[in-house]
């Protein structure tokens, strides 16, 4: 025989919010991640952001098109691998500013930002231009990276 219980809703809503809130704990705050990573007190810290627009540059050549992006994606690759960027992307639907894409860069210097820019190939050819801009995130931010590799099977 099998016994049923009916709960009323509030008491079953209860249940459930108090699941919820305990998953909402605050977590311990940890000092040595937070200096390893140059948080300020609030978790935060500066970075540059980098909006690649259009260059002026127009290149019909599928291949040599094809090698500029291959250099442009080997070399975002590079600078992650070394700590300097931390996202980087594209924009999926065009807009009016032109803006293609954007990196994050791991530095509060917009010179450095765009020494770092300045190395892509296809920056370089003037297929793409760019703006950059002093921004303020998350300490954290760049940890999502070391676990990128785990979740994709290859690289676009």
């Amino acid at each position: 025989m099998r016994l049923k219980i009916y709960l009323p809703l509030s008491v079953l809503i209860a249940t459930l919010s108090f699941a919820q809130e305990k998953k909402k704990e605050k977590a311990k705050f940890n000092q040595e991640l937070a200096t390893s990573l140059g948080a300020d007190q609030y978790g935060m810290k500066a970075y540059t952001i980098v909006m690649l627009t259009t260059g002026a540059t127009k290149i019909e050549d599928k291949a040599k098109m094809g090698d500029l992006m291959k250099g442009h994606m080997t070399n975002i690759g590079k600078l992650a691998d070394e700590g300097k960027i931390v996202v980087a992307g594209p924009f999926l639907e065009k807009n009016k500013e032109n803006y293609r894409g954007m990196f994050i860069f791991n530095t509060k210097s917009k010179e450095e930002a765009e020494q770092w820019v300045k190395t892509d190939p296809a920056v370089q050819a003037g297929v793409f231009s760019y703006e950059i801009f002093p921004w303020y995130g998350s300490a954290a931010l760049p940890l999502y990276l070391k676990h990128h590799d785990e979740i994709s099977k290859g690289n676009p």
